[in-house]
């Protein structure tokens, strides 16, 4: 089953599951270079319901969120690298700087960020609240971003 599902076709996927009493997730990033922060971020997000939809930010923006040279991989690559993990149910690939216009319409039960959040500073917060939804912050200690990975990597190779 491909997990890479355009908007429309997840929306009615959402709807037939919530509707069978699935508590579903959301989780958003860009995950460029997964690592154990991303892995304990998106497994904390799937014990947090039934279903975990994340949305990956699409190369045009993780551009614009993080700079020149980024994404380091493809959003074709990051999508498939988080299709092979069976914690995770459906991807959704969105070129917005923020994932507002997803939980809008997909309006999952539970929007999770990871510990560099709290729950007041999660940027969609009023947007998840004004269809009922709750924000959960998941994942433990944040321990590393994939920026401070590769400037580790950038200065082991000068």
């Amino acid at each position: 089953m491909n997990k890479i599902i355009p908007l429309k076709k997840l929306k009615q996927i959402i709807i037939k599951q919530k509707k069978e009493g699935k508590t579903v997730v959301l989780a958003n990033g860009c995950f460029d270079l997964i690592h154990v922060g991303h892995i304990r971020y998106l497994k904390g997000a799937r014990m947090s319901g039934d279903i975990l939809v994340i949305a990956l930010n699409s190369d045009s923006s993780v551009n614009r969120l993080k700079g020149p040279g980024r994404p380091i991989l493809n959003q074709n690559q990051r999508a498939d690298i988080l299709s092979g993990f069976e914690f995770v149910d459906h991807i959704i690939i969105f070129d917005e700087s923020d994932v507002s216009r997803i939980l809008l319409s997909l309006k999952p039960d539970i929007h999770a960020k990871g510990s560099d959040y709290t729950e007041e500073t999660v940027p969609e917060k009023d947007v998840v609240c004004s269809y009922g939804g709750k924000v959960a912050i998941v994942g433990g200690p944040k321990i590393k971003s994939t920026s401070e990975i590769i400037l580790e990597i950038n200065k082991k190779n000068e």
